[in-house]
This record gives structure tokens, C-alpha cells and sequence, in this order.
């Protein structure tokens, strides 16, 4: 018997100890993706910080493009460090790499050479500043090349190519905003020229955004944008990290699996030990053994869905939550008996009791084992089997003991149940007594009789705790109060 139960309890254990395991596994994933977020975020706003420093540094303070050109370094510089920083925050490699050498390239993106044109003057969308570069470099845009232009030129220009010309010289005229020359102007670039649209890409920023007195702002905006990133980044890492029907669904399979499985090996051993071999099992042996099954099953996907619920929605250790599992469905079984009155009232609590405390060992011993052997279900297993032979040694002795316990208590409920019987019956009748003092006053209170109306008020109101200072008693004291 003792094997039997040692072996039960190690299977419901083994289960608990297996679903802290996949818990434990998530919530180390969390830290992990959380620490790196940590260095990502790191990396990216020092990213942010040295291009700033950079374009001072190498910029600015050298003064170098003069007046009409300090943008447009400022903006290959700005490009590959706000370009590197959005990497970063993706924990992504930077891949950026700004040349520097006034050749026919300014920066290089994943092996691939990029020219950038930020131009302002005459209205071209920085248009005629790549064609000056593609006359004197005719073979740049072989092997994937790009030329890159301001956000602000790359979508006027778009704009520009989806609307016809009647309609270009309309909204040029309501708005102000380009003329018709423009329209065709780029249009003509693109139907008469070697380059496409394609060829084309947008920068990270506008034309205003590298201006020497604005670049400060839009670095610190980047700043807020990467910080933007950071935090639905750590969002989804929260999210997925969270318990899940589909990880709940698969311990439930698993225990009842293990659970069904055992009781299935089980059924099979105890038909053996009566002295039938497999062959001799006769339909209803078969069906027996099945019932036992298919309620192995039941109670361990039961099992297995409670622990995961137990563990991830609230303070419960694994072990605790098995143990809580098993003890509902022990009482339960108990409490059937006892409805059937195959049990006493007393035996039904003492059998609740001992089953209480049999778990309760279980689970302490599982924790306490896996505190000493910390492997996943190993340790929980072995600190059971020990703690479970303990117990079941020393209970026999503890039996009579936990009865005498279970009768005092007995003895002390019922006793108080009859003293809180009697309290009941006396406020009872007390407070049927003032209910009807009530219902008397309040009539008395809306006498048709002004005379019983008015004295039945003073009565009630006395008996509602009302000071007696402030209750107007007769004619005299009505008249000075309204006079």
C-alpha cells in the first residue's frame, strides 16, 4: 500500500515539478530579453550621442562646407547615426558606415554605396544635383548603387508624378505650394533620363532637420523616437512572456497522459497479480481497465490545467497547486461517501484531515527535495519518495492522536453552534418586539386625527434618537418657532 501511494503521489509531483520547470524556463526567457533590451537601448542612445558629438566636432566647429554646404556633411552624418541607432534598438548589427573622402559615395548601408543630394536651390528636389553626378560618374548606379534625397524632396515628389498636369496646375494655383514648371520639370527627369523612381530613396530626415542650427533638435527628437521603440519592444517581450491557453492546454495533455497512462500500466499489473495473463482479459476486464483510464485522464488534465493556473495567476508553488489538486479531489470522493452515508460525519472529517496532511507532505517534500537537487522533476520526485516513506511510517502512530483532536474539536463546534442558536433566538425576538413598537408609532405618527397625529409624531420621534430640544411639543412652541 505504501509503494502504491508513494508512487501515485510522485506521478501528480512529477507533474507539478515539470509544469515550474516550462514556468521557470518562460520567465528566465523574460529576464534575458529584458537585460538585452537593456544594452540595445544603451547602445542606440550612445549611438545618438556621438553623431551629435561627431557633427560638432568634425562639422560645425571646422566649419566645413562653408555656409551653403555644412548640411549636406551634416546630413551624411546624421544619416548613418540616426540609421545605426534604429538598428541598435532592434538588437541588430549597426550598418552604417559614413566614408568621408569627398569621392563619388558618402556613405556605405549593408555593402551597398549610397550618394546623397540635400538641395535646396532653384526648386529642383535636389533632382539636378544628381544628374551633375551621374553625368560625371555615368556607371555609379551599376551594381545596386542609390542616390538618396531629403523625406521632404522624395515625397513631392511622388506627389508630383501621381497627379496629372491639369490638376498639378490646379493645386499650384489654390495653393501656393509648387508650380506647374515643377511638375513638369520632374516629370521630364523621369521619362527622359536614365534614372528611375527606383534609384531614388528618402533619408531618415528632411532638408530643415540637418540645418545647422536645427540639428541638435532632431537628434533629440530621435532620441524620443528610439525611446518610443524601447517601449513596445519591452511591451512585446511582456506579452509573449505571459502564461497561454496553448501552453496550458499542452501540460493538461501531458498529465493526462501520464496520468492515463499509469492508471492504464496499473489496471493491467493488478489483473496479472490475480493470475490472468494479457490473452485471458475478458471484455469486462478490458472495459475496467479502460473506466480507470479515462478517469486517470480526466483527473490529470484537470490536475495539469489547475497547477499552470494556480502558478501563473497566483502566489501557489507547483507543489502546492498539485497537492491542492489532489486534496479537492480526495474530499470530493469523501464527501460523496458521506452523502451516501457510507461514512459518519466524524469519519468523513477525519478521513478530510489526514488527506489534508498527507499532501501537504508531498508538497513539502517536493520543495524541500528540489531545494537540495535543483533538476527539473529529479530532485522534486526524489524529496517526495523520501518525505512520503517518513510520513507513512510515523502516521499509523499519529492516527489515534489526530482522532482524539478531530473529537474535542468536534465537541467544541457544536457546543458553540448551540450557544450562537440561543443568541440568535433572543436578538430575534427582541427585534420583532421593536419592529412592532415601530409600525405602532409610525401609525399613530399618520393619524387622519390631528390630535393623535401630532402626539404620535412626538412619540416617534423620541423613539427615533431625535434630542428632545429640537422636537416642538405643543402649539406655543410651534408658534415661536415659525414667528
Amino acid at each position: 500500500m505504501i509503494f502504491k501511494r508513494v508512487i501515485k503521489s510522485n506521478e501528480e509531483q512529477a507533474i507539478a515539478s515539470w509544469t515550474n520547470y516550462i514556468n521557470q524556463v518562460r520567465l528566465d526567457n523574460l529576464l534575458k530579453n529584458l537585460q538585452n533590451q537593456n544594452q540595445n537601448f544603451k547602445d542606440a542612445i550612445n549611438t545618438l550621442d556621438s553623431t551629435m558629438h561627431q557633427i560638432n566636432k568634425s562639422i560645425i566647429e571646422q566649419n566645413r562646407g562653408g555656409t551653403k554646404g555644412m548640411h549636406g556633411f551634416i546630413a551624411e552624418v546624421a544619416e548613418c547615426g540616426i540609421g545605426n541607432a534604429r538598428e541598435q534598438i532592434l538588437g541588430k548589427a549597426p550598418k552604417y558606415v559614413w566614408i568621408n573622402d569627398n569621392g563619388p559615395s558618402d556613405f556605405v548601408r549593408d555593402g551597398i554605396e549610397i550618394q546623397q543630394k540635400f538641395v535646396n536651390s532653384g526648386n529642383h528636389l535636389s533632382l539636378f544635383a544628381i544628374k551633375q553626378h551621374y553625368e560625371k560618374y555615368p556607371w555609379f548606379l551599376d551594381g545596386g548603387r542609390k542616390y538618396q534625397i531629403p523625406a521632404d524632396h522624395y515625397e513631392k515628389i511622388k506627389m508630383l508624378l501621381s497627379i496629372s498636369e491639369n490638376q498639378a496646375n490646379q493645386i499650384g494655383t489654390k495653393t501656393g505650394k509648387f508650380s506647374l514648371k515643377q511638375w513638369k520639370e520632374v516629370n521630364q527627369f523621369f521619362a527622359t533620363g536614365n534614372i528611375k523612381l527606383s534609384d531614388i530613396e528618402p533619408s531618415k530626415v528632411s532638408y530643415k532637420e540637418v540645418q545647422r542650427n536645427q540639428i541638435n533638435t532632431t537628434i533629440y527628437n530621435e532620441k524620443g523616437n528610439i525611446k518610443d521603440i524601447d517601449t513596445n519592444i519591452r511591451r512585446d517581450i511582456y506579452n509573449k512572456s505571459k502564461p497561454t491557453f496553448k501552453q496550458g492546454a499542452y501540460i493538461s495533455a501531458i498529465a493526462a497522459s501520464l496520468e492515463g497512462g499509469t492508471a492504464f500500466i496499473t489496471g493491467i499489473i493488478k489483473k496479472k497479480r490475480l493470475g490472468k495473463t494479457i490473452s485471458e482479459f475478458t471484455k469486462d476486464d478490458w472495459l475496467e481497465i479502460s473506466k480507470a483510464s479515462g478517469s486517470g485522464a480526466i483527473k490529470g488534465g484537470t490536475r495539469g490545467i489547475t497547477i499552470y493556473a494556480l502558478t501563473n495567476y497566483t502566489a501557489t508553488p507547483a507543489a502546492v497547486a498539485s497537492s491542492l489538486c489532489t486534496a479537492s479531489f480526495g474530499i470530493a470522493e469523501e464527501a460523496y461517501k458521506f452523502r451516501k452515508k457510507l461514512i459518519t460525519k466524524e469519519e468523513f472529517l477525519l478521513n478530510s484531515q489526514i488527506l489534508c496532511v498527507d499532501v501537504s507532505v508531498s508538497a513539502l517534500s517536493s520543495i524541500l527535495g528540489h531545494a537540495v537537487i535543483p533538476i527539473p522533476i529529479l530532485g522534486a520526485v526524489i524529496g517526495n519518495t523520501i518525505g512520503t516513506f517518513l510520513y507513512e511510517i510515523a502516521k499509523d502512530n499519529l492516527t489515534m492522536k489526530e482522532k482524539l483532536l478531530i473529537a474535542d474539536y468536534l465537541k467544541e463546534i457544536q457546543e458553540y453552534s448551540y450557544f450562537l442558536d440561543n443568541e440568535f433566538e433572543l436578538y430575534n425576538h427582541q427585534l420583532q418586539r421593536e419592529i412592532k413598537n415601530y409600525y405602532k408609532l409610525l401609525g399613530k405618527a399618520f393619524s387622519p386625527d390631528y390630535n393623535i397625529a401630532f402626539q404620535g409624531s412626538i412619540e416617534l420621534a423620541v423613539s427615533c434618537g431625535v434630542d428632545e430640544v429640537d422636537i416642538l411639543k405643543n402649539e406655543e412652541e410651534i408658534d415661536n418657532y415659525f414667528t
